[in-house]
């Protein structure tokens, strides 16, 4: 299965120009164009955050991206103090970053990107979506992925396939024939690895493909992490992180949450997970998304 089309791409940019042009007011009805908002955020909201995010906004906006472990172990060893800080895993928030409350705002699922050009790239694509492991497993493909102490991709990409294994019911166990050190990748660099030759595929987020027009394998529901109803399948699979917190497996939900509060972040938060430009820079938002936790401020959830 390919990812987006070439024109894509231009579409973005077009939306990205079109809601810049206006500026964005939101819960509080002013926006002051002279106050920097910081952000902290997941490396995989990047692209979107800094192409669809900011012309969208009065406000300046400093986005910082890491890996979303890194980022609530930054926040919560006091290393960082952003306005806003977002997860690609809501769970973080619970073990490290304890905020008085967070919003659910946008989902993902777990895809395989390749190079349709590279001799590796093409096993891939022969393989497809029923016979994706066999080439990773045969030495055919350079696969990148990004370090599972770092970052919630990383320890999803582990899920996926030890997930795998048990759907296809395979006598080998990938979780344990895939991985290989110098597959590591940090999250804001995986995809890049195709542009400089040095990866044939990545296990990535399906909007990192989707914003870029990589091709991509979609992977059964069973593996990707993306279903809320496949929840107690997910959570078989498990990852203890240097400190000895154990995650879970869990459909892969980002999350947001404001540490400092004034009318311009009050704005730059609302836009950022209420914002059209989700879709657009391939995130899933569910009807009922935004999900606010208790205790968030009234302006926002009223």
């Amino acid at each position: 299965m390919e990812g987006a089309p070439v024109s894509r791409r231009r579409a973005l940019a077009g939306m990205a120009v079109a809601l810049g042009g206006a500026g964005y007011v939101g819960a509080s009805g002013e926006s002051d164009t002279s106050e920097t908002v910081s952000m902290l955020a997941a490396g995989s909201l990047n692209d979107a955050l800094e192409n669809g995010l900011r012309p969208t906004v009065d406000a300046t906006l400093e986005v910082e991206a890491h890996g979303s472990a890194q980022v609530a172990r930054l926040v919560a060893e006091g290393s960082k103090a952003p306005d806003i800080v977002s997860l690609a895993d809501v769970a973080l928030f619970d073990a490290w970053v304890k905020p008085a409350w967070y919003a659910e705002f946008a989902t993902n699922a777990v895809v395989i990107a390749y190079n349709p050009e590279t001799p590796g790239g093409k096993r891939l694509a022969a393989a497809g979506s029923d016979e994706w492991y066999r080439p990773l497993l045969d030495g055919a493909v350079t696969l990148g992925r990004t370090d599972p102490d770092l970052d919630p991709l990383g320890y999803r990409t582990l899920f996926a396939l030890e997930l795998a294994t048990a759907y296809y019911d395979l006598d080998v166990d990938l979780r344990e024939a895939v991985p290989r050190r110098e597959q590591v990748y940090p999250e804001t660099q995986l995809i890049s690895g195709f542009e400089t030759g040095g990866i044939d595929a990545a296990v990535a987020y399906r909007n990192m493909a989707v914003e870029r027009d990589y091709a991509y394998i979609e992977l059964p529901v069973e593996v990707d992490q993306s279903s809320p109803h496949l929840a107690d399948h997910y959570a078989r699979a498990t990852y203890e992180l240097p400190d000895g917190t154990v995650v879970s497996g869990r459909p892969i939900s980002y999350g947001s949450t404001m540490l400092r509060d004034s009318p311009a972040v009050r704005d730059v938060f609302e836009a950022h997970v209420t914002g059209p430009y989700l879709d657009a820079f391939g995130f899933g938002v569910p009807a009922d998304y935004p999900r606010y936790t208790p205790h968030a401020p009234d302006a926002l959830t009223n």
